[in-house]
């Protein structure tokens, strides 16, 4: 599996405690597409720069991190060939990939703690689509 990792200022540190549990626990190879910085900088670069590389196939699926996740899966799902997902808990994680066959994350690093970004982040890698009736919603997308 290949993730690729994007955030913005906003989401910066929760982005790094991700690639460390990602690390640490050799979940995945990534791809860190920025910010690597605290400094202001804009979500939609970020955003589109991830989406295209998942949306292209080098990465399996793709992790974006601001301060509500509300902005990057605006910009996310502007990309036709993405499925972003705005998360705050596990059971959304569980059925935006059950249901939705989300290949994007999207997460709120100030309205989110760091521990349950880390949780939903394993259920969202960790459960698949279920296909079935689900199947045909997605191809009316």
């Amino acid at each position: 599996m290949k993730i690729a990792l994007g955030s913005d200022h906003g989401g910066y540190e929760a982005k790094a405690q991700v690639v460390k549990w990602i690390t640490n626990n050799r979940i995945a190879s990534f791809l860190d597409f920025g910010t690597h910085f605290n400094e202001s900088c804009d979500y939609p670069d970020f955003a589109k720069t991830v989406c295209e590389d998942v949306a292209t196939g080098r990465s399996d699926f793709g992790i974006l991190i601001c301060g509500t996740g509300i902005g990057m899966s605006i910009t996310a799902n502007r990309n036709p060939a993405i499925r972003a997902g705005l998360c705050k808990d596990v059971e959304t994680a569980t059925l935006t990939r059950q249901h939705n066959n989300a290949n994007v994350l999207c997460l709120g690093a100030r309205v989110t703690s760091t521990e349950d970004i880390i949780e939903i982040t394993k259920t969202f890698l960790n459960t698949d689509f279920e296909g079935g009736r689900h199947t045909k919603r997605l191809e009316k997308l």
